[in-house]
C-alpha cells in the first residue's frame, strides 16, 4: 500500500465513502472526529483517527488550525472537505495550500467565485449563461428590492449572498412585506453565515430543480456527466433525487450540459462540482448556483453513468487526467435521504440511540450509510443517516424497486424519514414525476403523511421539559439535551 495518507475533514457516511475510494485507490486514510463522534463508523474504519474537539462543530470540525494539527500530527498530504462544514471554504483550502497540503477539491479562487452568489452571476452573464432576472450586488436597503420588485413583478425571492443549502431565503408576495422580509433575510444570513449580504431574484413560478454533474481536470478537459432531478425538497432541502430528470430529453440535456461546461470553464474548474438551473414549465432554464464540492446526491450519476465520482476527485487532486474521455448513461436511479427526523413530528430532530438497524439489499440496492446499529444519532450535527440509492432498467422499474427496498428497511430507537419516503412511492404526481420544487410542502400541507403534523419546535419544547423532568438522567452525546433542543428549535423556526 502507498504510504501517502488522506484525511477527511468530515464525518459520517461521506467520510465512510471517501474512504472506500482511498482504499482503491492505495491510500492510507486518517479519520478526524469530536467527542460525540468518537465511536462512530467512519473513525473504525479509517488507518488513523485524530480527535479534534468537543462536540460543538466551531470546536472540532470547523476549526482550521485543529485539522491542520492533525494532517501534521499524522503526515497526511491529501485533505478532502467532503461535503458541509468546510467543503466550499476558500479559506480553507487557502490554509491547506499554505500548508504544504493538496485540498481535493477546487482552488480557492474557483471557490470565492462560485461562492458568492451575486459574483456568480456576474461571470455567467459574461458566459453567456443564462440566470434569472435579479440584481447584481447586494441590497443596501428596503427601497433598492422594492423598486426591484415593481420594475420585474412579484413575487420575488431575497437570498443570502452567502447561502446554501437552502438557508437564508425568502419569499416576498407583495411591495409591503419587503422591509420586514429584508431585516428577517438579512438576520438569517448573519445567523447562518456571517454574511448579512442579501440580494434579489425573480421567483420562477413552478420550476424544477435541475443540476448538471461537471468534472475537470489539470490539463484542462471540463465534462458534463449529465442532470439529477433535485425538486423534490422540503422548505428548499432536498429529500430525493433523480438520474436522469423524468422531463430532460435528449436536446435538452445537450442544452444544459453545454452550460454547465461552460460555467466550470468560466472559472477554470478543476474537480468535481455541481451547475444548478431552474427549468421553467415553458422549457427555459437559468443558472442558479454552482457547488463547488462533491454533492450528497452523487451516487445516482455513478449509478447511471457508471463512474467513480469521488476516485476521480482523488486522481484529479494528484494532478491525473480524467479516466474516461466518454460515458454512456445505463438505466434510471433514485436515492433518498435518510434522516434522523420524525415527519409525524414536523421534522423533530430525533437523536438518541440507533437500537435496531436492518437495511435491504438484492439486486440494484445501494446504502451511503455513516451509523451502525448501537451507534448514537448526536443533535450537534446534520441528522442525515445516509442514503439508499436504487438502480433499475428505467424510472418505472426503479420505483417498483424502491417501494420493495423501502418496505424492508427497519430502524429503531430513533425516528427517521423513511414514512416520508413509503408516502411518496405511492402517490400517483410522484409516480408521473408530475412535481415542481415547491410540490413537496404542498403535498405535505395537503396531508400526504395524514393529519397535519406538530410544529418542530413545539415538539422540541416539549422535549427541553422531559429533560429537565429527567434531570439529566439520559443525557445527549453532547451532554446537553436542553440546549441542544433549544438549538433545534431556533433553526427550525428560522426557516
Amino acid at each position: 500500500m502507498s504510504s501517502l495518507k488522506l484525511l477527511v475533514a468530515n464525518r459520517g457516511e461521506i467520510a465512510v465513502r471517501i474512504f472506500r475510494a482511498c482504499r482503491e485507490l492505495g491510500l492510507r486514510t486518517v479519520a478526524v472526529f469530536s467527542d460525540s463522534d468518537r465511536s462512530a463508523p467512519h473513525v473504525t474504519m479509517a488507518d488513523e483517527a485524530v480527535r479534534l474537539g468537543p462536540a460543538p462543530a466551531r470546536e472540532s470540525y470547523l476549526s482550521i488550525p485543529a485539522l491542520l494539527e492533525a494532517a501534521r500530527r499524522t503526515g497526511a498530504r491529501l485533505v478532502h472537505p467532503g461535503y458541509g462544514f468546510l467543503a466550499e471554504s476558500a479559506e480553507f483550502a487557502r490554509a491547506c495550500s499554505e500548508a504544504g497540503l493538496t485540498f481535493v477539491g477546487p482552488s480557492a479562487q474557483a471557490i470565492e467565485a462560485m461562492g458568492s452568489k451575486t459574483e456568480s452571476r456576474r461571470r455567467m452573464q459574461s458566459a453567456g449563461v443564462a440566470v434569472v432576472p435579479g440584481t447584481m450586488r447586494p441590497a443596501e436597503s428596503a427601497a433598492e428590492l422594492s423598486e426591484f420588485g415593481r420594475r420585474h413583478g412579484f413575487p420575488i425571492l431575497l437570498k443570502a449572498s452567502s447561502g446554501g443549502g437552502g438557508k437564508g431565503m425568502r419569499r416576498v408576495e407583495r411591495d409591503d412585506e419587503v422591509a420586514a422580509a429584508f431585516e428577517r433575510t438579512r438576520s438569517e444570513a448573519t445567523a447562518y453565515f456571517g454574511d448579512a449580504a442579501v440580494y434579489a431574484e425573480k421567483l420562477i413560478e413552478g420550476p424544477r430543480h435541475i443540476e448538471v454533474q461537471v468534472i475537470g481536470d489539470t490539463q484542462g478537459r471540463i465534462l458534463a456527466v449529465g442532470e439529477r432531478e433535485c425538486s423534490l425538497q422540503r422548505r428548499h432541502q432536498k429529500v430525493v433525487e433523480e438520474c436522469p430528470s423524468p422531463v430532460v430529453d435528449d436536446d435538452l440535456r445537450e442544452r444544459l450540459s453545454l452550460a454547465a461546461v461552460r460555467a466550470a470553464e468560466a472559472v477554470g474548474y478543476q474537480s468535481c462540482g455541481t451547475v444548478e438551473f431552474l427549468l421553467a414549465p415553458d422549457g427555459s432554464f437559468y443558472f442558479l448556483e454552482m457547488n463547488t464540492r462533491l454533492q450528497v446526491e452523487h451516487p445516482v450519476t455513478e449509478e447511471v453513468w457508471g463512474v467513480d465520482l469521488a476516485r476521480e476527485m482523488i486522481r484529479i487532486a494528484l494532478g491525473e487526467p480524467l479516466a474516461f474521455r466518454g460515458l454512456s448513461p445505463r438505466g434510471h436511479a433514485i436515492e433518498c435521504r435518510i434522516y434522523a427526523e420524525d415527519p409525524a413530528r414536523g421534522f423533530a430532530p430525533s437523536p438518541g440511540t440507533v437500537k435496531v438497524l436492518r437495511v435491504p439489499g438484492g439486486p440494484g440496492v445501494r446504502h451511503d450509510l455513516g451509523i451502525e446499529e448501537g451507534g448514537i444519532v448526536p443533535i450537534d450535527y446534520d441528522p442525515m443517516l445516509g442514503k439508499l440509492i436504487v438502480h433499475a432498467s428505467d424510472r418505472e422499474a426503479a420505483i417498483a424497486r424502491l417501494s420493495r427496498a423501502l418496505a424492508e428497511y427497519e430502524v429503531g430507537g430513533v425516528a427517521t424519514t423513511l414514512p416520508l419516503f413509503q408516502a411518496l412511492v405511492s402517490d400517483p404526481e410522484f409516480r408521473r414525476g408530475a412535481f415542481d420544487v415547491q410540490w413537496l410542502d404542498r403535498r405535505l400541507g395537503q396531508g400526504l403523511l395524514g393529519p397535519t403534523p406538530l410544529r418542530s419546535e413545539d415538539v422540541a419544547l416539549a422535549a427541553i421539559g422531559l429533560a429537565a423532568h429527567r434531570n439529566g438522567a439520559e443525557p445527549s452525546a453532547a451532554g446537553s439535551p436542553v440546549s441542544a433542543w433549544r438549538s433545534a428549535a431556533r433553526r427550525e423556526s428560522l426557516r
